[in-house]
């Protein structure tokens, strides 16, 4: 036997690898934990549900360490059902307003068992067979479409979480046109995004942040609709020129191809056969009942007459119980439809789903690290600092700064509603006292808001959305922080020239 027979193979080493979305998350609650214990505790004198400016005071710390470590330990519990009370702190047992995401996680469930069982008919993959073939040699035309159609639906009404039920009709339909699944992460997810960053309308962000600064919702609405069209096209211009890049050579995916691609993106290329009358009415059940949705949560009265208005008798102003109510009855109107009978329907429900769960348990996970901070009362520690930071800066540069410095508070404040509630009744003063109208504010927090929002880890639309499109985040953020830079770079110019205004 040789020397070289004897010798003793060196040890692969294992290449290193991005940990997934739920390693992420857990590593982030534990640090927020531990910050916990270094960042004071402090909280703003409230006045009609809102801080005053300038009555920040540090308190004691509530919470004992054991009780610190009990909140570490209920976190994704809290993050599920948590309920705050008349103090202010969340937790299972508590009696008062819902804190937790147990509304959205039913959401994501309903929704993951209409779109399974409608897949399950067959109905979906004989109506995206022929759009692909329709839209064969014009795919950039669809993603602009789409895009922009999700963009306008973020500006004018918030439309979010709402878009997660679009990566199971987009991801195999953009796979069979030759592209992969960050393009369909790029239609869906940025389009959602930059949509809500340059809100004109949105009464979740436009709406609550003119309020809380105590302006007209219309109030800057010029400015931000030039920037809702420049970002918008600078967006949809940076996907559609990787999706071509992508399509004329696979090579320059950074998701690349899996098997399970492969497959649907061939299946794609064979001329399906005609839809049969079964599968248009599924389908049309299908359509009308996210046309029905968006209805149903588009609160008209506010988005036309502004965010104080009555509603109108026919507004629905339905949330997320009745949306998971919807999804539920109509998964099983379009399993009937469908074909499926007993223990098909119920087996396919049930494999929705479990297929949709793990983008569930993402949105309870990130909602637990909120809720950490919450009872610690760190927030408005976090707050106060900014607040000490951008006064009496130049009119142009407060608009900047009152950028860049909400951006962190975004983070921790994932809730774009919330947040404004929370900051702009102490941020929108300290316009009065730069020469800068208090509006320019409201444009600066939703600048802020939607940058962290493309890229925030706590956030549900981006980690279920990944999860569902099945693209690591760290190759997100790697794909996403160009475009991000240049986002970033636009909307300080746009603030600056706001200023100037």
């Amino acid at each position: 036997m040789s020397e070289y027979e004897n010798a003793v193979a060196p040890a692969t080493r294992k290449a290193w690898r991005f940990p997934n979305t739920y390693t992420v998350l857990l590593v982030i609650t534990a640090v927020v934990w531990l910050l916990t214990f270094i960042i004071p505790s402090g909280q703003y004198h409230m006045a009609d549900g809102r801080p005053v400016a300038g009555s920040f005071q540090v308190t004691a710390s509530p919470l004992t360490t054991v009780q610190r470590i009990k909140e570490l330990f209920l976190a994704p519990v809290n993050g599920l059902y948590g309920v705050e009370n008349a103090a202010g702190h969340v937790g299972p047992y508590e009696s008062g307003n819902l804190f937790g995401a147990i509304g959205v996680f039913f959401y994501v469930l309903s929704l993951g068992a209409f779109i399974v069982t409608t897949t399950k008919t067959g109905a979906i993959d004989a109506c995206l067979g022929h759009v692909a073939q329709r839209f064969r040699q014009r795919g950039g035309l669809l993603i602009v479409m789409v895009m922009l159609l999700i963009a306008i639906g973020g500006s004018t009404y918030g439309m979010g979480e709402e878009t997660l039920g679009f990566y199971a009709l987009l991801v195999p339909l953009l796979l069979g046109l030759g592209f992969d699944r960050m393009t369909a992460v790029g239609v869906i997810l940025v389009g959602s995004v930059v949509g809500n960053m340059n809100s004109t309308v949105n009464p979740f962000m436009t709406g609550a942040a003119s309020a809380g600064a105590g302006v007209p919702m219309g109030s800057g609405i010029g400015l931000r609709f030039a920037m809702f069209i420049v970002l918008t096209a600078v967006a949809i211009l940076y996907v559609v020129r990787y999706a071509r890049r992508v399509q004329r050579n696979a090579a320059h995916s950074v998701v690349g191809f899996s098997a399970e691609d492969r497959e649907l993106a061939q299946a794609r290329l064979q001329l399906p056969p005609p839809m049969t009358r079964r599968q248009k009415g599924v389908m049309l059940t299908f359509a009308a009942t996210f046309v029905f949705m968006i209805f149903a949560i588009i609160p008209w009265a506010q988005v036309i007459a502004g965010p104080d208005a009555t509603s109108w008798s026919w507004q629905l102003d339905w949330y997320f119980p009745e949306l998971t109510a919807l999804f539920f009855v109509m998964s099983i109107v379009t399993g009937l439809l469908g074909g499926l009978r007993g223990n098909g329907l119920y087996n396919a429900m049930l494999a929705g789903i479990a297929d949709f769960m793990g983008a569930a348990l993402v949105i309870v996970l990130a909602r637990g690290i909120t809720v950490i901070m919450h009872n610690a009362q760190i927030t408005d520690t976090v707050l106060h600092s900014m607040e000490s930071l951008a006064s009496g800066a130049p009119s142009g540069t407060f608009n900047v700064l009152m950028y860049l410095l909400i951006m962190p508070l975004s983070f921790l404040v994932p809730s774009s509603s919330g947040l404004a509630t929370l900051a702009m009744p102490v941020l929108a003063p300290m316009a009065d006292f730069t020469d800068v109208g208090r509006e320019m504010v409201v444009t600066a927090f939703q600048c802020a808001v939607g940058t962290i929002a493309m890229i925030s880890p706590t956030s549900a639309i981006v980690m279920s959305g990944l999860a569902l499109a099945k693209v690591s985040y760290t190759r997100y953020l790697l794909w996403v922080l160009p475009l991000l830079g240049l986002l970033v770079v636009l909307n300080c110019l746009f603030l600056v020239l706001g200023a100037a205004l």
